[in-house]
């Protein structure tokens, strides 16, 4: 039967910040946590849920005693209680009416609705022996629709549409998961452009990156505009012509500095832009998006809810939508934002700078190519290479793209040895600190 009986949250931070890893203009000493949480059951197969929530390092414990106070939510259901109504269980999570004051979802709450979410998804797969994307790919148009909430969005998405989007997909979606088995998901790589990094590191990771065969290399950007106009020159003459480079700003720019800024760079060939402004600000992104063509807006990984989403598919304002696994409130959410983008026809590019991250959404991409966008155009999906060692399931990389991950779940299992280790404040890595 599968009786959730326990949710036990952990603060778990890796000291990233010590190599400037995930440096950008926005965080400049990042240490990659997560709020961590563990389902477990009373079922004789002791089968248990994994999720988190991706943090920087403090306030992960806000986050954690978020979780905590959405848990009684979850304790004490069954797993096939939550899957027959899977609408109704999204909505008691991300609507308990105490804490739904501190939201309504954003912020830390809803961080901690995307732990626990993607937590019960991740037991469910388990039970059903199935990695995440596989579950999905197998459910029906009305089954996955079911999931979903469309309060705030049916003015830009009906169920019946999101049905029609699934249904045309759904003859060709075995065609297209061999092409996916067979081949993995295109991806592209961060690693080489970290804020923090000096000139001749910038340049010596270029060049491995070309030599390790990435056509896709990102930045970031959003110091002096002269530094930024230094390093990007650097990239290009190391990656060449050809190769496409995106441009990351982690929203440190107001409006008129992004429109500014990105004429000066737009020498150098940007693919996007990502993050030039306030995720909040929609209209400011539409803004920037008219000013700055042919150059693409790209934003998501700040974009709290599915409601920020749809204003921005409607206002024109962005090219790429950079959903984030846990930012938006579980795999429920996910799945409304994917639809919409597929309506408004913005290719999906998931962010996945962060622990945890990668192993998340290479499930979400995979679902997306498979039984909603049907399509490979203009979506890559990012890879940082760090952390993935501390994954029972960690990604595979292979010619530059995501290996489908085969074994039950959503990949997102930590190993004990590293939830003891990087536990924070009393774990190993941190005593000595």
């Amino acid at each position: 039967m599968h009786r959730i009986i326990s949710a036990t949250a952990h603060d778990v931070r890796f000291p990233t910040s010590r190599t400037l890893a995930g440096s950008d203009a926005m965080h400049t000493n990042p240490d990659y946590s997560a709020a961590y949480v563990v389902l477990r059951t009373d079922s004789s197969d002791h089968l248990e849920g994994h999720g988190l929530a991706f943090t920087l390092g403090r306030g992960t414990e806000v986050c954690v005693a978020a979780i905590n106070a959405l848990a009684p939510v979850v304790v004490g259901q069954t797993l096939d209680s939550i899957t027959s109504d899977m609408r109704t269980f999204w909505r008691a999570v991300t609507g308990e009416q105490q804490l739904r004051w501190l939201g309504p979802e954003k912020g830390a709450i809803h961080l901690a609705a995307a732990a626990l979410v993607n937590a019960v998804w991740d037991l469910y797969a388990k039970v059903e022996g199935k990695p995440l994307w596989k579950l999905l790919i197998d459910m029906t148009p009305e089954q996955l629709v079911a999931c979903i909430d469309f309060r705030y969005i049916s003015d830009a998405l009906t169920p019946g549409e999101a049905i029609g989007i699934l249904e045309r997909m759904a003859p060709t979606r075995a065609k297209r998961e061999a092409d996916m088995l067979r081949a993995g998901y295109p991806a592209y790589t961060t690693s080489a452009g970290w804020l923090g990094y000096s000139d001749e590191k910038l340049r010596q990771l270029c060049r491995e990156a070309v030599a390790a065969g990435w056509s896709h290399i990102k930045m970031k950007v959003g110091q002096k505009i002269e530094d930024d106009v230094r390093r990007a020159r650097i990239v290009r003459e190391e990656i060449g012509p050809d190769r496409r480079l995106m441009m990351d700003a982690n929203q440190v720019w107001e409006v008129g500095d992004a429109i500014t800024n990105m004429k000066r760079l737009a020498e150098f060939g940007p693919y996007w832009i990502e993050e030039p402004t306030s995720p909040d600000d929609v209209l400011g992104h539409a803004t920037i998006a008219r000013a700055i063509a042919p150059i693409k807006v790209a934003t998501g990984e700040h974009c709290q809810n599915r409601v920020i989403f749809k204003q921005l598919f409607q206002s024109d304002a962005i090219g790429f939508c950079q959903l984030d696994a846990c930012r938006l409130g579980g795999l429920n959410e996910v799945l409304a934002v994917l639809l919409l983008a597929a309506k408004f026809g913005v290719p999906v590019c998931p962010h996945a700078g962060g622990v945890g991250l990668c192993e998340y959404v290479q499930h979400i991409s995979m679902f997306d190519y498979i039984a909603v966008s049907g399509s490979l155009e203009n979506r890559v999906l990012e890879y940082v290479e760090h952390l993935h060692e501390h994954f029972l399931d960690p990604v595979v990389i292979r010619d530059g793209c995501y290996v489908p991950p085969r074994a039950p779940g959503y990949s997102i299992t930590m190993r004990p040895e590293s939830l003891r280790e990087f536990a924070y404040p009393s774990g190993p890595a941190w005593r000595t600190d």
